[in-house]
């Protein structure tokens, strides 16, 4: 709730706390773990096409990226900030522009990291473009974008899930 609170702070526009913040809590109490999984950091995404650069629209970061991700840090300090807009993230995947954050979301690489919440008016709001029916079945399956991409079997390899929460199954 405390990260919740501070990433609604920053009144950003269409914005999302997801991907392993939410998953990764998730699949602790599925596995049965009484401490949380220790998260490399927390991706808050947002949704404001006037707030970069066109010198920026390629870059890594953008200068409000990391402004919020030191305003961030400073209200919840205990983990990394990962701020992204999403109005520019459809150039690195080589989709059309995206219209919302959600539209970004429903296209990451997993069905089950594609899920967000957010504050708003004092209630947890949850967006799930996938449903959750993978994520709580403990399934890791690529979206439709990226069924038969390399993109999933790298990130299988990678980020090591299946030793982490031993119950995941692949289904591809």
């Amino acid at each position: 709730m405390n990260a919740l609170r501070a990433a609604h702070s920053l009144n950003l526009p269409d914005w999302w706390i997801g991907a392993g913040f939410v998953r990764s809590k998730i699949w602790d109490y599925l596995h049965g773990y009484k401490k949380r999984t220790p998260l490399p950091d927390i991706d808050c995404i947002y949704f404001d096409a006037g707030d970069f650069t066109e010198n920026e629209m390629k870059s890594d970061t953008t200068k409000a990226e990391k402004d919020y991700e030191k305003a961030l840090g400073k209200l919840f300090p205990s983990v990394k900030w990962s701020v992204t807009n999403q109005a520019r993230m459809h150039i690195f995947h080589d989709r059309p522009p995206y219209k919302s954050s959600e539209e970004a979301l429903s296209g990451w690489v997993e069905t089950a990291t594609c899920i967000g919440v957010k504050l708003e008016n004092g209630k947890i709001i949850l967006s799930a473009p996938h449903g959750v029916k993978d994520l709580v079945n403990l399934i890791l399956r690529p979206t439709p974008n990226y069924i038969g991409s390399e993109w999933f079997d790298r990130r299988m390899k990678e980020k090591k899930w299946i030793k982490k929460w031993f119950k995941l199954k692949i289904v591809v």
